[in-house]
């Protein structure tokens, strides 16, 4: 599987993709107004250059993420998205460290989720996350930051 940044041409399906992964979080949290799930596609078109797509070789857009970094040096990753019925299948895993990859001068990579995915937790901390602050928020579990170093 080839995993490249997203152009003009991915956003629809990019925009599908995150819609159907994060259904699931929305019905865990009770809530339907994630950010993921509020956001418009000219919002996410705004913001194509951060994003990253992965395709099947049947062409199938299978695994998404976004990594944007700041002027400190930390990329900040976010919206891993993975098809609901090709999860636990490592492309999430694929997709983090194609990221991390893409972004060579990061001196750390950070990210949150929410507080009772722990599906998602377990799969930063295998990958060298470590939690270094919770957030409470107006409901539900609040999320959790990890970060990491990046390796030199």
């Amino acid at each position: 599987m080839e995993i490249r940044r997203a152009d003009a041409a991915d956003a629809g399906e990019v925009f599908t993709l995150q819609r159907a992964a994060f259904l699931s979080e929305a019905q865990r949290y009770d809530d339907p107004h994630l950010p993921v799930l509020t956001e418009t596609l000219a919002e996410l078109t705004a913001v194509l250059d951060t994003v990253f797509v992965g395709r099947h070789l049947a062409g199938r857009l299978v695994v998404v993420g976004r990594g944007r970094l700041d002027a400190a040096g930390t990329c900040h990753i976010g919206r891993l998205a993975v098809a609901p019925d090709l999860r636990g299948q490592g492309l999430g895993r694929r997709m983090l460290r194609a990221v991390e990859a893409a972004h060579p001068d990061a001196r750390r990579f950070e990210l949150f989720t929410g507080a009772a995915s722990h599906d998602n937790i377990r799969l930063y901390e295998r990958n060298g996350y470590t939690i270094f602050a919770r957030r409470t928020l107006d409901r539900g579990p609040g999320l959790v930051h990890l970060a990491k170093p990046a390796v030199r």
